[in-house]
């Protein structure tokens, strides 16, 4: 199977930048799957947002929930975007697998629609960059079909790529994150939820924390099995 080359640091939204933000524009789906998921954060949490685009709907979701979003782009139309709507907000426009956010820690890290567009080996590498970046205790939310497949991105039209559930907690598990739930929004968008243990909790108890997650990100969206094509 062929891999996604990238050919800009934007992932391909650059050039649609105009029209992904009109799309986008007072859009709602998967805005209760994180306003739910920010629910079980600490009060004013840290949040870094990975192809945070816009902000629409993540940050948006995030920052009414209190939290204090970082986000990162490699569009500079979206990202000027963000600034303009989140000027409180932090921001840089940064290639995500090359970011110098990823030094930096957080209490949590969402991407949504975005690692899929990224060839497998680059997604392998930026779940272990934000693995390092999370807290002991943090979390990660990211989106990308359950099923393991290949398909052409709708917007960006690039060839996308789903490691599947069971690759991508293979990745996780080695990078030092235990994934403890999935969830699917409204539009069938599929969720990966993941957490860093806290050193004294380790080694972490896997039941425990999925009984936890999904009991938390489920009081405020749907839970259903599938695969989609999780556009952000």
């Amino acid at each position: 199977m062929s891999e996604p080359v990238p050919t800009d640091a934007s992932t391909g939204y650059e050039a649609i930048a105009r029209e992904f933000q009109a799309a986008r524009e007072g859009g709602l789906v998967g805005a209760t799957t994180i306003a739910a998921w920010a629910r079980t954060l600490p009060p004013g949490a840290v949040v870094l947002d990975v192809g945070c685009g816009a902000g629409v709907p993540v940050a948006e979701a995030l920052t009414r929930a209190g939290c204090e979003v970082w986000g990162i782009d490699g569009s500079a139309t979206l990202l000027q975007a963000f600034r303009t709507r989140f000027p409180q907000c932090r921001a840089a426009c940064e290639d995500i697998t090359e970011s110098s956010l990823f030094d930096r820690t957080f209490d949590a890290v969402v991407a949504v629609g975005v690692l899929f567009l990224l060839a497998p080996e680059l997604q392998r590498r930026v779940l272990h960059r934000i693995a390092g970046a999370v807290v002991p205790g943090g979390s990660l939310l990211f989106t990308a079909p359950a099923a393991a497949g290949s398909w052409t991105d709708v917007l960006t039209k690039r060839l996308s790529v789903s490691l599947g559930a069971v690759e991508y907690a293979r990745v996780l598990a080695d990078a030092g994150l235990v994934l403890v739930g999935e969830t699917e929004d409204e539009g069938a968008n599929h969720y990966f939820i993941a957490c860093k243990p806290r050193v004294a909790d380790a080694p972490a108890d896997p039941t425990t924390l999925q009984r936890e997650s999904r009991r938390n990100v489920r009081s405020g969206s749907s839970a259903r099995s599938g695969a989609s094509s999780n556009g952000t």
